[in-house]
């Protein structure tokens, strides 16, 4: 899913990101094993279509952008998998191994921080942009998840709902975001649980 926001409120965001951040130490240095994604079967069932995945894919993905920032963050190897139906619906999972347990405790607080704030930062740098985050809870999975929940309504009439994750298993994070046109009626948040324990509990 992309969210249509302007251009301009997704640069103000990465700078509101930047600002909402804690500098966190840099990773330390060693090999560990590759954590596995989640496979197209493992998505929130769609009424009408099938899900497809993508490949397996170095980098940060763009999806997150709106929310998520790697600013003030150390240069970590990100890794993403994208997912897709034959309609407007969409998703995307995103893993980091840090150095230490610590640094990738301090690093999934960060990440569930932007995206608790999300709403608030879209609405203070877009004014065109209506946005509402809900909280929808942890899940007792590995050293647990949060869920999360965003809605955003233009001027303009577009609306589109989001439901993000953020969990973390030892060393490993990960990130899961779904996402379609609609709003908070249209977010299948059950589902998107077990999506998000499937995706901590497979990273290893």
């Amino acid at each position: 899913m992309s969210l249509r926001i302007p251009a301009s409120a997704l640069t103000a965001l990465t700078a509101a990101a930047l600002a909402a951040g804690t500098v966190l130490t840099a990773p330390a240095a060693g090999a560990a094993p590759t954590p596995t994604f989640l496979s197209a079967s493992q998505m929130p069932p769609h009424p009408t279509s099938s899900w497809a995945a993508g490949p397996v894919t170095e980098g940060f993905p763009d999806e997150l952008g709106l929310c998520v920032s790697t600013e003030t963050v150390p240069a970590y190897a990100y890794r993403h998998r994208r997912f897709r139906t034959d309609l407007d619906t969409g998703a995307v999972q995103m893993t980091v191994v840090a150095g230490t347990t610590a640094r990738a405790k301090a690093l999934a607080k960060h990440y569930d921080d932007l995206i608790r704030t999300c709403a608030d930062r879209i609405e203070a740098s877009s004014p065109d942009v209506e946005a509402e985050g809900r909280d929808y809870g942890t899940l007792p999975v590995e050293e647990a998840a949060h869920v999360r929940g965003l809605h955003t309504e233009t001027t303009w009439g577009a609306t589109d709902i989001a439901l993000l994750s953020v969990g973390r298993d030892d060393r490993t994070v990960t990130v899961v975001q779904w996402g379609q046109m609609g709003d908070f009626h249209d977010a299948p948040v059950a589902a998107f649980k077990k999506t998000t324990r499937a995706a901590v509990d497979k990273l290893y």
